[in-house]
Order: structure tokens, then sequence, then C-alpha cells
């Protein structure tokens, strides 16, 4: 079967784990003519979306009382707003991609984008960054583990970004103060502004029932911003607010029944 097939490939194998209750590496490379590496991305996708359980040298199927419990799937508005986020992206790009659910959402589509470079301060992209079928050169900030924003932070993190330049940035936000920017609960700022001075272009992802939330804590003024990208829910008060900064407006039009 063609690496190209990767959820055909992937569907196959929960099939045969279904019949088994338990399958290995090296079997199922042997299988579908393909390399132990890209069967241990599968595993561990199936995996991460609660469809089986790893062990070592394979896996096996999910205990009873397991199974049936609720995953929480990306909305169709998040996966909109990704998808127009990834269709800004040049192949070859150096990109920073912030932590978030939102930013998240981008990777599953990234593995079409050939010759990646990017930089994460989340362990939960980096993760899913290494699943890709094309998988980018990934490059990871360090610093001190903030477990509020489940990502890396502080003066190492800060260093690590001022030896790169790149090209965007994906970074979400708690809020869209039309007034001043992007809001933010989380009070470790530093980083996010980091990001922002080291790429050409600031990309914000935010769904629009965001737009108009005012928190205290101002993470990127407009003045930092080039581009937004939300949904087409978006107020037309607020398209026109936003656009009269300059700042470049996408509304991505929501669809149903996406597939993840």
């Amino acid at each position: 079967m063609s690496k190209r097939n990767t959820p055909q490939r992937r569907h196959a194998i929960l099939a045969l784990l279904n019949e088994q209750g338990e399958v290995s590496v090296d079997a199922l490379s042997r299988h579908f003519e393909t390399s132990e590496v890209t069967i241990r991305k599968d595993l561990a996708a199936l995996e991460k979306n609660g469809l089986l359980l790893r062990r070592y040298g394979g896996a096996v199927s999910l205990p009873q009382e397991l199974i049936g419990e609720s995953i929480q799937p990306v909305s169709p508005i998040k996966q909109a707003i990704a998808r127009a986020a990834v269709a800004c992206i040049r192949e070859h790009a150096r990109i920073i991609i912030d932590s978030g659910t939102t930013t998240a959402a981008m990777i599953p589509q990234l593995g079409r984008t050939h010759g990646l470079v990017v930089m994460t301060n989340s362990l939960n992209v980096a993760n899913a960054l290494r699943e890709l079928e094309h998988e980018p050169v990934l490059l990871m900030t360090g610093g001190t583990w903030d477990p509020h924003s489940e990502s890396f932070q502080g003066q190492v993190a800060e260093q690590v970004l001022r030896s790169y330049d790149f090209d965007q940035l994906f970074i979400g936000a708690d809020g869209i103060d039309l007034e001043r920017g992007t809001t933010t609960f989380n009070e470790l700022l530093g980083l996010s502004r980091v990001m922002a001075e080291v790429a050409r272009e600031v990309i914000v992802m935010v769904e629009s029932d965001k737009v108009g939330r005012r928190i205290p804590n101002l993470e990127l003024p407009w003045s930092g911003i080039h581009t937004l990208i939300t949904d087409d829910r978006l107020d037309p008060e607020a398209r026109d607010s936003i656009q009269a900064r300059g700042v470049r407006l996408i509304c991505a039009a929501i669809e149903n029944n996406l597939e993840n």
C-alpha cells in the first residue's frame, strides 16, 4: 500500500487489531510494505485519537472499559481557521507555531507542505509534527515548563528564538480587543512578543466569538499584527474595525462534516 494512502493504511491497521487483539510493528511493516518508522507514526496517531494502546514493539486493543469514552474532536470552526492558515504557508518556509488548540489544528494539514522548518514551544505540537508523513525539521525553544499554558517559557526560550529568523508566526489569543490588540489570561507575555519580533509576518488565529473580548493582559498590539484569521461569523462592524487598522483579515468559511 502506498505511503500516500495513510488514512486507508491506518484503517486497515485497526481492522487487523480488531481481528487479532494485538499487532507488532515488524509484522505491520511487512504486511503494508512500508518502513517501521511509518508504522510507529501510524500507531502513535491512532493512540492519540484513542483508538488503541501502544506497547513495546506494537499495539493492543483498548481495554473494554475504555471503549466508548468520549474523544473531543477538533471543531469545524477550528478546522476552517486552520485550513486558511495552512494556505498561507509556502513550501520551504520557516515558521513558528505557538501553543494552543487552534494553532495545533494546523498540524494534520502540514504534511502536504514540503521542506518546512517549524519552531514551537509546545510538546503537543512537537509530538503531532513527528507523526506527519513529510515530517518537517523540528526546533524546540526549550526553557521553563509552564503548566498553565502547557508550553515552555522564560529567558532561555527567548534566547533560543532570537538565534533564528522566521517567515511566519502562527499564534492564538484568549481575546481580541478591537482597540488594543490580542489579549490573554496568561501573565507570561515575554515569549509571545519575542516570537513576533523574530517573524516577518505575524498571523493571529482566533474564533470570532473571542473578538471583542477584553482581557487585562495585552499580548500583541495591532501594530505588531499583519494577518488575523477567524471564521465567517465575525460581526461586520468588527471586520471594518480590524481592517481599518491595516490588518489583513481572512474570514474562513465553516463547513460541516470536515475530515479531521
